[in-house]
C-alpha cells in the first residue's frame, strides 16, 4: 500500500472573465448579458440565462471590427454561427486562430434581411456580453 498523496483531476473548469456586460437593441428588442469565457484552454461566447431576442430567418452571432456595425462585408467580421435559440444561456466557440481583441463588437444579425438586431461594444477592459 502506497502513501503517495493521490494525484488532484487536472482537468480546468470554465471561468468567465470579468468582461460581461448588455447587448445594446438596434433593429429588435434584446435582453442580455454576453460573456468572453475559458474552459479548458478554448475560448467561447456565452449569453446568460437573461439572453431574449426577437425570432427571424437566418439569424448569426458575430465578431465585428466596428463599435457600432453599420456594414457586413466579409473583411469587417466573423460569423460564430447561427444563433442557437433566442433566449436563454448558450455559447458560440472561437476559433483558435481568432483573437477576440482584434474585433470591437459583438452582434447579432439577420443575415437574410442585412438587419442588426443588437449589438455589444468591447470597451477598453474587454467584451461586455452575457455573463455567467
Amino acid at each position: 500500500m502506497s502513501s503517495a498523496p493521490a494525484a488532484k483531476p487536472t482537468a480546468t473548469l470554465a471561468q468567465a472573465t470579468s468582461r460581461s456586460g448588455n447587448f445594446v437593441t438596434a433593429a429588435h428588442s434584446t435582453q442580455g448579458m454576453v460573456s468572453l469565457v475559458t474552459d479548458n484552454g478554448q475560448r467561447y461566447l456565452k449569453f446568460d440565462e437573461t439572453f431574449k431576442t426577437d425570432n427571424g430567418p437566418d439569424l448569426m452571432v458575430l465578431l465585428h471590427r466596428q463599435t457600432v456595425p453599420k456594414s457586413y462585408s466579409k473583411e469587417n467580421y466573423q460569423s460564430l454561427g447561427r444563433l442557437q435559440q433566442v433566449s436563454g444561456t448558450q455559447r458560440y466557440r472561437i476559433p483558435a486562430d481568432l483573437n477576440p481583441e482584434d474585433f470591437s463588437s459583438v452582434v447579432i444579425w439577420c443575415r437574410k434581411f442585412n438587419v442588426t438586431l443588437a449589438f455589444r461594444p468591447r470597451y477598453a477592459n474587454g467584451y461586455a456580453t452575457l455573463s455567467n
